[in-house]
This record gives C-alpha cells, structure tokens and sequence, in this order.
C-alpha cells in the first residue's frame, strides 16, 4: 500500500500530476466479512434450523429498537441471588422458628427419659440390660427408615403436611406406651418415635441453617433439644419415685405432640411460597446432570464426601450422647453404691449442660470459628469423662457429668452449620436426612452394645466407649473439606 502512494508522486517529472482516480479499491487481507453484534445475538437466539446466513458485502440498519434488543435478556428468578431469610423476615418465621424449637424441645424430652426410666421398665418386665437396650436399636432402625423418604415425602405434600405427618407418628407411638403394653410393643413403638422424630428433624435442621446468622439459630434450636433433655429426666424420676408406674410419663408427651402437629400446620402451611423450590432440573456448575428423582438425590447425596464423614462424626456424637445419658445412672447405681432417686436427677444435669452451652458457647463457637471451637470441645469432654470414669465420688462425678454436657453442648449446631456450607444446597434435605439418620443410628449402637457389654463385665465400659466415640469425632472433624464459598 504504501509502494502504491509513493508511485503517485513523481519528483522528477516536470509535467502535471495525472488525476487520481475519485476512490481508491479496497483491498482484502484475507479476512472474511464478520457479523455484526445484531446479526450475532439473532444467531444466538435463532435454532440451528432457521439460521439465515447475512448477505455478504451489507450493513444491517440500526434502529433505537434493535439496539434494545442487543442487551443482554433480563435474568430469569432463577439466575438472581437468593435472599437470606431471617428469623423475623417474613414475619411468619417466628412462629416457624417456635415451632421447629417446640418439636426439638419434645424430642429432647423423649430421648431422655428412658435414661431414668430404664431401672423401671427392667423391674417391670423382668429383664436385664441386652434387653432393654432393643429400645435404642429400634429406635435408630426407624431414624434409617426415614432416610430415602424424607426428601420424596415432602416433595409430594409439602413441608406443613409432612411436618404433620412426622408428629402424628410421634404421637401413635406416645399411645402405645402410655397404656403400658407388653415389651414387644414397647420395642416397636420406640421404632415409631424415630421414624417420627427423624422425618421433621431434617427438615428442621435445614430450615434453620438456611437462615441468616445460622449458627445462633441452630444454637437456639437444638438449645430447646437440651431443655427438653434437662425436664424429661426431672418428670419421669418425679413421677416413678412419687409411686407412678413409668408410663405415666407419656401421658405428658402426647399432649405436646399434639400441639406440635397443630402449631407446625399452622406456621407452614404456605411454607413453599416462601420458598420456593429449587429448580432440580436446570443444570448448574455443580449439577451438569441434573434429575428431579428424590432417590438419586439421596444417592448423590450419599457419594458427596461431607454426607459420608458428616454421617460418621454424627454417630459418634450421638453415640456418646446417648450412651451417657442412658447408663451413667446405672454406673452411679452400680459402683458408686447410689439409689436411683438419689442419681436420677445426674441425667439432669448431663442434658441442663448441653442446654446451657448450645445457648452460651455457640455464639462464640461461631466468632472463633466452628471447626476449630468444635476440636476443643471434644478434648475438653474427653477430659472430663476420664474425670467421671476414675474420681471415686458421687457429687465429683455428677458436676463432671454436668460439664461434659456442657462442652457436648454447641458441637452438634456447630457442625451442622459447618456441613450446609459444604453441601450443595440441592442436596443438602437428602445430605441432612441421611447424616441424622445414619448418625443417629449411632445413638442406638453404641448404648446397646455398652449393655451388652455391661451385662457381662459391668456398667464401667461406658467410659472407654464413650472415649473412643471421641476419638472417632476428632478423625472425621480432621477429614472435612476446608470451608469455602458456595458456588451456587
């Protein structure tokens, strides 16, 4: 091009300047002729069949009308960002939030109890510790059960109808032993109070986790699981040394059952215009393959590494939970030479503990950090429960029952909060159903085997169990993924 501009222009000729011709020819440099952005989004939006290729060599007109249409298409509800509820936005949610404590609160109340009651339903029936212990076992077998139903459940009738669901299960069971049946269906109405309890634990749990400032609102949720910890052992050794038969217990249970069922359809009932369901059938990062079948949803919930070390640390957690408040009475009873109304208010104290630290230490659990408040927590309740295993002395051993609660106490809102921020929240209702559940199985295993045990050596295997359940927690706390942000 530019040998073309100086061959115009000859210095050494005298003559004039030929004319130039009025347009110079453009010349291609092997470039084919390119869309424009118009012709680019019609592309975009246009099927694969109905592509109509732009004449070559032609600009296309703009008009204030096409250049509108070059904007990027408003987001859909989906593509926006998600507004975190609180506890008090709607206002509908402070009775959601009572409802969900008031349901913990009775679970609190019923899986405490038969620590203090197990003394009585041995005499009762006439049978040892192996036996009694089929309560836990049937109890953790209807935990499972609920697993791959949860999710399904509610994806048919909604959360206010399966919330009324689980606590009409609850309450069948109350019935059968309030009338103080034969053993074997006291066994099967303990599989009844974890089938119940398990199907509105999950979606409880989820529910308060994804509200802001999550932990203290796990905090406070399952703070009303340790009121009810702390009350149920003070009614029933109340009612059994006052000279009630153990069954009279549950003539105080059902009633709140009832008002649970009640009070959770009448604060849920429009629970899914609040919230409305996420779109499992629309692709994300995450979730390239997505699927609206509850039960893959378990299944993937099942191979995502969280549910898998959430599940275990759970069943070590409720393992040892249980496993005190359910024998460290009959420990008491049996090497410390107490009475059973002398020691049945130790249970008390264990569950008084876990209220009082799920409601003073989760806060600042939270502002040091949840995984590294949760590590402390467990070696300081290891050290305790050495303390009750080797101080010889009744009064030593029940501040150190008590304390040990109190460290067990924020663990459990801790991690939960911890496993919703590593969880897929498409996944999170099937991740939660199958770590309360699998975990909770926990909180069956380990009390029947410590009788089983202590039916042949003596009730002092509680402590060593107890201590490697700990152990147990601390490996699985070390194997989560660190905590980063979610990507949906």
């Amino acid at each position: 091009m530019a040998s073309q501009a100086f061959a115009l222009i000859d210095l050494d000729r005298s003559g004039p300047i030929a004319d130039l011709p009025p347009v110079l020819p453009k010349e291609p440099h092997g470039l084919p002729d390119l869309p424009t952005a118009y012709e680019l989004n019609e592309l975009h939006r246009a099927t694969p069949g109905n592509v109509q290729p732009a004449p070559s060599g032609t600009q296309t007109p703009r008009t204030p009308n096409e250049l509108e249409d070059i904007e990027p298409p408003s987001p859909s509800p989906l593509d926006g960002v998600e507004i975190v509820q609180t506890w008090t936005n709607p206002p509908i949610n402070k009775y959601r939030v009572l409802s969900a404590c008031l349901m913990c609160f009775g679970n609190g109340m019923n899986d405490a109890a038969p620590g203090a009651l197990i003394p009585y339903l041995e005499r009762d029936y006439r049978i040892g510790y192996a036996i009694v212990s089929l309560i836990f076992v049937t109890n953790a077998v209807g935990f499972i059960s609920a697993a791959p139903l949860t999710q399904a459940v509610q994806g048919r009738l909604g959360r206010a109808r399966l919330l009324v669901l689980a606590q009409a299960i609850v309450a069948s069971g109350y019935i059968i032993l309030a009338c103080r049946p034969p053993f074997p269906l006291v066994v099967a109405a303990f599989f009844l109070l974890g089938l119940g309890i398990a199907s509105q634990l999950a979606p409880n749990n989820v529910f308060c986790a994804n509200l802001a400032n999550s932990t203290t609102c796990l905090g406070f949720f399952h703070g009303s699981y340790g009121i009810g910890g702390t009350v149920g052992p003070l009614i029933a050794t109340g009612l059994v040394t006052s000279g009630h038969a153990w069954n009279t217990f549950y003539y105080i249970a059902l009633p709140l059952a009832l008002f649970n069922l009640t009070l959770a359809f009448l604060s849920f009932r429009h629970f899914e215009v609040d919230n409305p369901p996420i779109n499992l059938l629309r692709p994300t990062a995450s979730n390239p393959n997505p699927s609206n079948s509850g039960m893959q949803a378990l299944k993937a919930a099942l191979k995502n590494k969280t549910t898998i070390l959430g599940a275990f640390f759970i069943f070590a957690y409720q393992g040892a939970e249980v496993s005190i408040s359910g024998w460290v009475i009959s420990f008491l009873i049996s090497y410390r030479h107490s009475s059973p109304a002398h020691v049945g208010y130790v249970t008390s104290g264990f569950w008084g503990g876990i209220t009082l630290g799920r409601f003073v230490l989760t806060h600042p659990a939270h502002r040091i950090g949840e995984k590294k408040a949760t590590f402390f927590l467990i070696l300081g309740a290891t050290g305790f429960q050495l303390l009750v295993w080797l101080v010889p002395n009744v009064i030593g051993e029940a501040v150190a029952v008590a304390v040990v609660g109190l460290l067990l106490g924020p663990i459990y809102p801790c991690a939960t909060s911890i496993f919703t921020k590593l969880i897929p929240k498409r996944l999170q209702m099937s991740s939660l159903a199958a770590i309360s559940a699998l975990g909770s199985s926990g909180g069956a295993v380990a009390p029947f085997f410590t009788g089983l045990l202590a039916q042949e050596v003596g009730t002092w295997v509680l402590h060593p169990i107890c201590i490697g359940l700990f152990a147990m927690m601390v490996g699985c706390w070390i194997g989560l993924p660190r905590v980063g942000k979610r990507r949906e």
